[in-house]
């Protein structure tokens, strides 16, 4: 692999959480606009689109901590993102797709949501699907990213990076042999 054709890949990733940021911000200014505060459109029996305010984190973790907690997801966002970013430089070599995937994923909802964070001093969420009578808790695009991301991590760590550092020590092995 050269260099130039890693450092595509790398900026291909880039690429990938910036339109996940910007998917993000889009959906919560249109659903700002035209969603009143705590109001709720329904899409059909088992979603809704609604306007509401996350002061924590997932599932509102946090949510009434008195206002540190802002500050505490914004280093923590802010943290977690430039190890993405050194990470996804560091396996730019192109065998490790799903795990890029994945982590551009992670990166491009992380920095959705601290856009909010920053901005706002609270996630937009407004998404919500119910089962039944119980209303799952309300989401957006960046959380979305995040969970897809995170399923390809697991499936990464589970079924594909293990087994080839696997195959690659046996090969060198083998290697070393002849």
């Amino acid at each position: 692999m050269t260099t130039e054709t890693g450092t595509r890949r790398y900026i291909l990733w880039i690429l990938l959480a910036l339109t996940v940021v910007l998917a993000d911000q889009a959906t919560k200014w249109a659903i700002v606009k035209w969603i009143p505060y705590l109001g709720s459109v329904e899409l059909n029996g088992f979603m809704n689109l609604t306007h509401q305010r996350n002061f924590g984190a997932a599932w509102s973790l946090l949510a009434d901590a008195g206002g540190w907690q802002r500050w505490f997801f914004i280093v923590l966002a802010t943290g977690v993102s430039a190890m993405i970013v050194v990470w996804l430089w560091r396996i730019r070599d192109g065998r490790y797709l799903v795990l890029a995937v994945g982590l551009a994923l992670v990166l491009g909802g992380a920095v959705g949501n601290l856009v909010d964070r920053v901005r706002l001093g609270y996630v937009t969420d407004f998404i919500q699907v119910w089962f039944g009578s119980w209303p799952f808790p309300s989401f957006n695009v960046a959380d979305s990213a995040i969970t897809i991301g995170a399923v390809l991590l697991i499936i990464d760590s589970l079924f594909i990076s293990g087994r080839e550092s696997a195959s690659e020590t046996k090969a060198a092995k083998e290697a070393s042999r002849d």
